[in-house]
């Protein structure tokens, strides 16, 4: 199968810090790959490291063969990576579609003369985008909340709506960072199914997430993290049996 993402000897340090040291694996397409590991474990700075938000100190990522280590985080985007934050980022003050038109507004090819005019051009681009943020919400299932004000909505229908976002913006990989963290268990079965669907679609996805029981039963592959080296890698089967992984992570250590 293959490698959509390529990670080689990855390295971050702040000052004496190794946050990530020596990190190398690779995601095939159209898979849910996920990354387990406690609190500091280096989860969320490699998300930061995938999208250029902070330079790695060394190493290289290549993303369908392309070195994209250098790239800023907008050309990135537009090469086909899109991401959910640990913590919300919702436009509260939109409304539901509108929060969703900017995840496919990065697609959008009129310059700001010809959006200044309103010419013809635009005119069908903004309807373009319009249709394809409708298409994104009825995928995560919000088709009802289109028009209403996103500032108020339950915190579960927000996390749907920041994953809208982000398929709107038609990626390759969608990176997930912690996105059951909050939900209930009703919530967290949806988003399940909801993930799944995403990679049906052709999306690949790469997940951090603490929900054990989410992770073992989605995952096709599951990376370990430990101090921000790699600790296992394998099937979920297989990393459930792996004695490092129980020592560390399931409660015996």
């Amino acid at each position: 199968m293959a490698a959509l993402l390529e990670v080689k000897r990855l390295e971050k340090r702040f000052g004496g810090l190794k946050a990530i040291s020596e990190l190398s694996f690779s995601v095939p397409e159209r898979m849910i790959f996920s990354i387990i590991g406690p609190n500091g474990a280096g989860k969320t700075t490699l998300f930061n490291l995938l999208t250029n938000i902070y330079r790695p100190s060394s190493g290289s990522i290549l993303f369908k063969g392309k070195d994209i280590t250098s790239l800023p985080p907008f050309k990135i985007a537009r090469l086909g990576i899109s991401r959910t934050f640990q913590n919300l980022q919702v436009f509260l003050n939109m409304n539901v579609i509108e929060n969703v038109m900017v995840g496919c507004h990065l697609r959008s090819k009129s310059g700001l003369i010809a959006s200044a005019l309103r010419l013809p051009s635009v005119i069908k681009e903004e309807r373009d985008v319009k249709q394809m943020a409708l298409e994104s919400l009825k995928f995560c299932g919000l088709s009802d909340y289109a028009n209403r004000p996103a500032g108020g909505l339950p915190y579960g229908i927000l996390k749907k709506l920041e994953v809208a976002r982000a398929i709107a913006a038609k990626p390759k990989l969608l990176l997930m960072d912690e996105p059951a963290a909050g939900l209930n268990d009703t919530e967290t079965a949806e988003l399940c199914q909801l993930i799944k669907r995403i990679c049906d679609s052709g999306i690949t996805v790469l997940l951090v997430e603490h929900n054990m029981s989410l992770i073992m039963e989605i995952s096709q592959r599951v990376l370990v993290l430990n101090y921000g080296r790699l600790l296992a890698e394998g099937p979920p089967e297989e990393i459930q049996k792996n004695p490092e992984v129980i020592a560390a992570y399931l409660g015996q250590g």
